[in-house]
């Protein structure tokens, strides 16, 4: 295997740590490649496009003085819309603006397509989905993503699961990067190149999973044959510099969440498969569905080359369970004023859920009274799909400004935002609602920031 993080750029050890100092790009190589070789350090990617979580996520990477890595995954942002609206283009305008009204350079800011595929368009036969799969990919090459995830791994309307085994998957991924390298080419000179992530054992997006008694991880053979199985199709469609920048490979470690379970990390089941990497010069892995793990957990993911950990679901979880707790602040300081009509949040976000049930329905299962339950608080967080809906917007700018009459009582935040209390005291933050729902989503992004900076022991 090729040093592919080491001679991504064709520079020396030293000139790449002189581009860790200066950008995102050096930062991101540099942490990878300290990662395969010692275990140390890790990136957090952040797969959300809320504007609220983005925001957070901006706010925390200049605290940290680290790398922002945003990524968009095929539902929330494609050539069409996704569920967010935005294609490529719009969603890269809107990060790198909103970084840019929080003081974060654009060189500071690495954007990043996730489980880039069929999966929009999985219902449709494998050619015409994998198809606009292409397309998908070349815009995000065009609208400057230089992190893309290609993920074919997902059966289409045509598909048997004799049909789709690994070296399927390995050619439409190879087909997948053929359209990116071909949008580089319409890209101007100069303009980096995009770095790949491949894998066949990619856990669902959002983290659904169904299984009860716990998740079988990657052996390490198949580590192995993966990675050989995918140089093979890239060579035969003759992308052999592509392959030179595949930095990581997505398997299961055996983490993932649903509804309502969570699989923790358990290292000693993976443990054969943290070493198989030795022989694989400067390929990490990147753990997906890493949502609700605990901080130790994250922690050892990176000692174990877990290099990159995504995180999405959790951070509109959090954002959830702050805009409920401000709910509740609403009615103890409202609930008896003939002046203002109390916010429906809660309620406009169900009724949003059950008019349009196509995101949630598949996820969620079991008595009535458990999907209801699901539908809000569920882990999959699968009402991060409705916060767009205009009623719920509606609902949300009407809390905001029913809360923003007057001064808040601190002892009523101490009540349903305890955390958010002690930063008010400590004087970090403000006592207005923005501010308590930043420091809310931020808390998780610690969790991430603390777990990245983790040094092998």
């Amino acid at each position: 295997m090729t040093e592919n993080i080491e001679n991504l750029s064709g520079s020396t050890p030293d000139v790449a740590e002189a581009q860790a100092r200066c950008d995102a790009w050096g930062q991101f190589h540099d942490v990878l490649r300290r990662n395969w070789q010692s275990g140390n350090g890790g990136v957090y990617a952040v797969c959300s496009a809320h504007p609220q979580v983005i925001d957070a996520a901006i706010r925390q990477s200049i605290e940290d003085n680290s790398v922002l890595l945003v990524e968009s995954t095929s539902s929330q942002v494609n050539q069409l819309g996704g569920y967010t609206g935005q294609t490529p283009q719009r969603f890269a305008h809107f990060v790198k603006s909103a970084a840019h009204r929080a003081g974060l350079s654009a060189e500071r800011v690495l954007l990043g397509g996730d489980h880039l595929g069929p999966f929009p368009w999985r219902s449709e036969a494998s050619d015409s989905a994998l198809e606009k799969a292409c397309a998908l990919v070349r815009s995000c090459v065009l609208a400057g993503y230089k992190k893309i995830h290609l993920d074919p791994s997902m059966p289409c309307a045509n598909d048997d699961e004799a049909r789709l085994n690994e070296r399927t998957i390995a050619a439409r991924a190879a087909v997948l990067c053929e359209a990116a390298e071909n949008a580089l080419r319409d890209l101007s000179s100069g303009s980096r190149e995009p770095v790949y992530v491949i894998g066949t054992e990619v856990p669902a997006p959002g983290g659904e999973v169904l299984a009860t008694h716990g998740l079988t991880v990657t052996a390490a053979d198949d580590v192995h044959q993966t990675l050989e199985v995918f140089r093979e199709a890239f060579l035969k469609r003759g992308l052999s510099s592509a392959w030179e920048r595949v930095v990581a490979l997505v398997v299961q470690p055996g983490v993932d969440f649903g509804a309502d379970t969570i699989f923790n990390y358990d290292k000693n089941k993976a443990r054969s498969l943290s070493a198989a990497l030795e022989t694989h010069a400067g390929i990490v892995y990147e753990a997906h569905s890493t949502d609700y793990q605990s901080p130790g957990s994250l922690a050892q993911l990176v000692q174990d080359h877990f290099a990159i950990l995504k995180v999405g679901p959790w951070l509109t979880f959090a954002f959830r369970e702050a805009v409920l707790a401000l709910g509740a602040i609403e009615r103890e300081l409202l609930q008896t004023s003939r002046q203002h009509r109390l916010s429906q949040l809660r309620e406009a976000l169900e009724a949003a859920m059950l008019r349009n049930p196509a995101h949630w329905r598949p996820y969620y299962h079991g008595a009535e009274e458990d999907v209801r339950r699901d539908l809000i608080y569920g882990y999959s967080d699968r009402c991060r799909y409705y916060w767009n809906e205009p009623l719920v917007q509606e609902e949300l700018d009407r809390l905001f400004r029913n809360l923003a009459m007057g001064p808040i009582p601190l002892t009523v935040i101490s009540q349903y935002l305890p955390e958010e209390y002690r930063a008010i005291r400590a004087g970090r933050i403000q006592a207005v609602s923005e501010q308590m729902i930043q420091e809310h989503i931020r808390q998780v992004l610690r969790i991430y920031a603390a777990a990245s900076a983790t040094a092998a022991p």
